[in-house]
């Protein structure tokens, strides 16, 4: 069990970030508590470059070291160490098309406090004052705790260039080309990740979910878009363009209904909520209001409604086996706000996958995890946190400083 207390002195520099010193910690935030040697076996490091990478991290309360009763152990005995939760604090938030979400998360990316903002205004300048607001709430609440705030992570839907920490495309909020890592910095005076939201999920399945220990695995999300963040190899993968893990514009069916990415028949104009929501009206002749109403009249049996789940659950079945055929995942979770409705299509989301994926693909284990939007703003601190770690923060302020120059 990782450290709760907070510690009352403000943390020292993290040290050196060497990719050994990232890799080690990064083991112990995702593992922990570990023995040196089980760090080592984990991380292939020699003994030696463990002891050397752990040292200052125990000296600057990053680490903390458990005693072990020697009485009770068998030869040497070997103290785990652990992350100190408390040492530092990280704000995260999640933006949709109406409402901030953001959460003051620890240093093990546990949510201390969480709060919800309502959007009325999309425009960048009108959501960045938003954004502003709620980070002074936030610190506020880390001041009572004791414990400085030492890092700002941003989650935005679409093409988001986490290097520049510019948002390219999102279509919820209708921004292009927004550098909201150099604005939000502006306002908070923190360093600042902007990363796509999904890939942001991600980063915390991986290191602390359903994706801990596993080296390739998906995490599809269902709701207001069809989105997928992919780790490969132990990485999350963004693509040389950053917009690798987009299943939501798989075109599966030429003369389906038109795509907000203007194509045809993607599974995200089948199975996204707005979608089945527009279906379920053309089908029935009744006004939906929303998802939560289409689920309502599935469930009350209003004939017609049924089938439209089943079209959808087909197309993400379609969608997720192509992910599993491209690079054989050890797991797919299957997450996001459209599970309210999954037991409306999971037999069809489950037997398509099964009837769609090659071979040895379809062994993958297909799970679902219900996440609330207070776990994607934990999505974003989780990457606040890995920049921390991995100092790319420095790399990206550097980069956005170059390209205005």
């Amino acid at each position: 069990m990782q450290s709760t207390s907070p510690s009352t002195s403000p943390p020292e520099a993290f040290p050196a970030q060497t990719p050994a010193v990232a890799e080690i910690f990064t083991t112990v935030l995702s593992h922990g508590p570990l023995t040196r040697s089980e760090v080592a076996e984990r991380t292939s490091l020699s003994a030696a470059a463990v002891t050397k990478a752990v040292r200052p991290l125990i000296a600057a309360g990053y680490l903390a070291e458990d005693a072990v009763d020697a009485r009770r152990a068998l030869g040497r005995p070997a103290n785990p160490v652990r992350v100190d939760a408390g040492r530092a604090l990280f704000v995260g938030i999640k933006a949709t098309g109406d409402e901030l979400i953001g959460v003051l998360a620890d240093l093990c990316c546990r949510i201390r406090v969480a709060r919800h903002l309502p959007l009325t205004d999309p425009d960048p300048r009108s959501v960045l004052a938003r954004i502003a607001e709620l980070v002074r709430e936030l610190r506020t609440e880390a001041e009572g705790l004791g414990v400085p705030v030492l890092g700002l992570g941003l989650a935005v839907s679409g093409d988001v260039d986490r290097a520049e920490g510019t948002v390219r495309y999102s279509p919820f909020l209708g921004w292009r080309d927004v550098a909201l890592g150099e604005l939000a910095h502006a306002v908070s005076g923190l360093p600042v990740t902007v990363e796509n939201d999904v890939r942001a999920l991600t980063v915390a399945e991986q290191w602390f979910g359903a994706g801990v220990g596993l080296s390739d695995f998906a995490l599809v999300t269902v709701g207001a878009g069809i989105g997928c963040g992919l780790v490969v190899h132990g990485k999350v993968v963004a693509g040389a363009h950053g917009v690798a893990g987009e299943i939501g514009h798989i075109a599966i069916d030429p003369a389906g209904p038109v795509c907000r990415c203007g194509n045809r028949g993607c599974v995200e104009a089948i199975a996204a909520d707005r979608a089945i929501v527009d279906r379920i009206t053309g089908t029935t002749g009744i006004a939906v209001t929303d998802a939560a109403h289409a689920v309502d009249l599935a469930r009350r049996g209003v004939p017609g409604v049924r089938e439209v789940y089943a079209a959808a659950g087909e197309a993400i079945g379609r969608g997720i086996a192509t992910v599993a055929n491209l690079f054989g995942p050890q797991r797919v979770i299957i997450s996001g706000e459209g599970l309210a409705a999954y037991d409306l299509f999971a037999d069809q989301i489950r037997g398509t996958f099964a009837a769609y994926a090659f071979g040895s693909a379809a062994r993958c284990d297909v799970r679902t995890r219900a996440l609330p939007f207070e776990e994607w703003a934990r999505g974003a601190a989780a990457t606040a946190i890995q920049s921390f770690i991995r100092s790319d923060i420095h790399q990206q302020r550097s980069h956005g400083a170059a390209a205005r120059a």
